[in-house]
């Protein structure tokens, strides 16, 4: 299941295909292998070297029931409360950013303002202290799974740890989104398929829709027109 990255070495053509369609063939390979490879790297922030186990839901339950992976959680606290698999440890790869700078300050109300309100996630930052939490529960021969809900920061976790000389890695490649329900023993108010979602899109039918919609409108109009906002909503 390991995924590695082809060298140019073994992309190069053989002295044996010294014919023009040889070598267009040959090209032609080369594009079709190092598209595929690029595909499948896309499901996370970073290539997955070559110990890293990418895995489905299934065979992430087999890799836990079977070969005695442990879970490690690195979602925010958020979604880790919603719901999560039992038992799993969290160890967050970002954490609630809190600093009072006035450039983070801007961002965080802008954050709030709409991620935060329409989606529910979290104003974060990367957890500088990440590496040292895992390895505070876990040897570097312990067997790892980690998870997220969409697949992109487990994937970054997998390779910080084997970077810090952990060997034994693997994640699930499209996240806790794309498991099958009650596949796992799970805690929390939540599936573990739903806990990426909150803020107003659980909001179900076309309330909304529509007060999205003015919400975004309300946005733009702000940022886009500033002078015309205060005079209308500010003037006294």
């Amino acid at each position: 299941m390991a995924m590695a990255a082809k060298t140019h070495s073994q992309w190069t053509l053989s002295s044996g295909c010294s014919s023009s369609r040889g070598y267009t063939r040959a090209r032609s390979m080369k594009w079709r292998r190092s598209s595929n490879y690029l595909a499948r790297a896309a499901t996370s922030t970073a290539i997955v070297a070559a110990g890293i186990k990418y895995v489905d839901g299934e065979e992430a339950k087999k890799l836990v029931t079977e070969e005695g992976y442990s879970v490690v959680d690195v979602r925010d606290k958020s979604q880790f409360d919603r719901a999560h698999i039992k038992p799993s440890t969290h160890v967050p790869l970002f954490t609630v950013n809190t600093d009072g700078d006035i450039s983070t300050s801007i961002r965080r109300v802008m954050h709030n303002g709409f991620a935060g309100l329409f989606y529910g996630i979290a104003f974060t930052k990367p957890n500088s202290n990440f590496v040292a939490d895992v390895e505070r529960s876990f040897s570097k021969d312990s067997k790892l799974l980690l998870v997220c809900q969409e697949g992109l920061r487990s994937g970054q976790a997998a390779e910080k740890l084997e970077e810090a000389g952990f060997r034994n890695l693997a994640f699930i490649d499209n996240g806790l989104q794309k498991v099958k329900p009650d596949l796992f023993a799970t805690e929390g108010p939540k599936q573990l398929q739903d806990a990426g979602k909150a803020g107003l899109v659980t909001i179900q039918g076309q309330f909304s829709v529509v007060l999205g919609a003015i919400l975004v409108s309300a946005y733009l109009f702000l940022t886009l027109f500033p002078t015309q906002a205060e005079e209308l909503f500010f003037k006294k």
